[in-house]
């Protein structure tokens, strides 16, 4: 029978294999024997990624994966120069819409792009990289930048270090959240400036929720847990508590029915909210943010303890949920580096964003700014400012390459051409409620077109869709919103 004689052939044991399976297990094992491993001394010694050579391609290193690494990356042609970016996430952030992904309007990876979809070539290029590290050194005379791997929690590896050697070395490594120094800040408050900052925003608000609705707990701790407070009244602080009022009166009253009346929010800024836009806009958004439950409180914070934080005026404010956005300052390997630097603290570069003490070296984005020798004023901490800068620095790095002056040290005496100009575009910023604010002025004593209300929320949403990297995560976003309005928001905590 056809079916009996196929067990026969399974049951017959077949002996050739039994050696190929053997050696190939013994030379697995072998990569892992200590007599393979180098000297201990050549292990001590970093490795990373040498010195190019005359017949290969030029290499540029990107340290950052912000706006304007990625709008760098996107612009560099691969076929001219071997592409290395390093950065501690492997993703580009949209930043305008992740207040959206705190409250559930938004999914948190319909705001994250990855590098390899941004630049191609650095997965599939042969010279091409993306390392998960950080920059700890930049050592401009022997043209390398010292690195650190990024590693998860306690219980992992050992960071690992390494070198690489660069031709053109692009710093993009963005800012951090300002303090101002004040005591309690990094500990107890929450920034919104990351992905995993929205998950934590989000954990954290729903906990509140939850533990609220608990029997038994005093009035009192039920209040300060869903107390939301949010210190800053810049266009980050102002959309975020846009959406987490639209959130409560949306959401939380219809499926928090037994803790509705305890929940408000508190928007804290120590002079006038929005302070860049039109006065005109500014009442407004005063207005429908009044209107929609927010609480403004014109204060400065001097002190934050855990569960609240003490005013200059002595009043203190309890706070189940704490979000800081004050503004940027410049990182600690921004501040360590031996570079000039601007007023401010950032990176000093000249009109072609180049480091001008140094060869080969360039900084753009929120770590840069121009010196004051250029006679031209820091740009301020925008993304349109990153995006421009990276888009000018692309174009600049694939014309010198051309010219010849792609590898180290070829570019010194070379005519670099226009240099950088940026034009202010507008702002835009949403209040929540389907309004928004559109300021299309190039500064706020120029004259221009202002606009508030539902048709500035409708060109709000149309000019982000379109300026989301791509086309699958424009899908995303657009769906996103469908659903939102539909279905309402997700308030699984996971």
């Amino acid at each position: 029978m056809f079916w009996y004689r196929n067990l026969i052939k399974l049951s017959t044991p077949i002996k050739s294999k039994t050696p190929i399976t053997k050696n190939l297990l013994q030379a697995s094992l072998s990569h892992f024997s200590t007599a393979n491993q180098p000297p201990a001394s050549a292990q001590a010694q970093p490795s990373g990624l040498g010195p190019t050579k005359p017949h290969d391609k030029p290499r540029v290193v990107v340290l950052g994966s912000g706006w304007a690494g990625c709008r760098l990356m996107k612009g560099l042609d691969p076929k001219l120069y071997d592409i290395v970016c390093v950065s501690p996430r492997n993703h580009m952030v949209f930043t305008p819409l992740l207040a959206s992904t705190c409250v559930g309007t938004l999914e948190f990876r319909s705001v994250a792009e990855p590098i390899a979809r941004i630049q191609p070539s650095i997965s599939s290029a042969p010279g091409s990289y993306f390392f998960l590290a950080n920059s700890t050194a930049v050592d401009t005379e022997n043209h390398e930048v010292h690195c650190e791997t990024v590693t998860d929690g306690t219980d992992t590896l050992d960071p690992w270090k390494f070198k690489i050697s660069y031709d053109k070395l692009v710093i993009a490594s963005g800012a951090q959240a300002s303090t101002f120094g004040i005591h309690g800040v990094k500990e107890h408050a929450i920034f919104l400036r990351e992905v995993h900052h929205a998950q934590e925003i989000r954990r954290k608000l729903l906990l509140n929720l939850m533990l609220s609705d608990v029997p038994g707990l005093p009035e009192e701790e039920k209040r300060r847990l869903l107390h939301c407070v949010v210190v800053g009244g810049g266009p980050t602080g102002v959309e975020f508590s846009g959406e987490l009022s639209d959130f409560i009166r949306r959401d939380v009253h219809e499926r928090y029915t037994h803790v509705k009346d305890y929940i408000h929010v508190t928007l804290i800024e120590a002079n006038e909210i929005l302070s860049s836009f039109d006065d005109r806009l500014r009442r407004y958004a005063i207005k429908h943010l009044t209107k929609s439950g927010v609480r403004l409180v014109r204060g400065i914070v001097k002190d934050v303890k855990p569960e609240n934080l003490v005013l200059t005026d002595g009043s203190e404010v309890p706070y189940g949920l704490l979000v800081w956005s004050t503004g940027v300052g410049p990182s600690p390997f921004v501040n360590s580096l031996g570079l000039p630097k601007s007023p401010g603290g950032r990176i000093g570069v000249d009109e072609w964003l180049r480091v001008p003490t140094v060869q080969d070296v360039f900084s753009i984005g929120d770590c840069s700014g121009f010196l004051e020798s250029t006679g031209k004023p820091v740009l301020p901490a925008l993304a349109q400012v990153a995006e421009r800068q990276g888009k000018y620095l692309a174009n600049l790095l694939n014309k010198i390459c051309k010219d010849g002056g792609g590898h180290a040290n070829g570019a010194k005496d070379m005519n670099l051409g226009d240099p950088f100009e940026y034009k202010h575009l507008g702002s835009m910023a949403t209040v929540g409620r389907f309004k928004a604010l559109v300021d299309l002025r190039q500064s706020k004593e120029a004259k221009g077109i202002s606009l508030a209300g539902f048709v500035s929320w409708f060109i709000w949403r149309s000019a982000y869709l379109t300026r989301v990297v791509s086309w699958r995560n424009r899908f995303y976003v657009a769906m996103n919103w469908l659903t939102t309005f539909v279905f309402g928001r997700d308030i699984s905590r996971i």
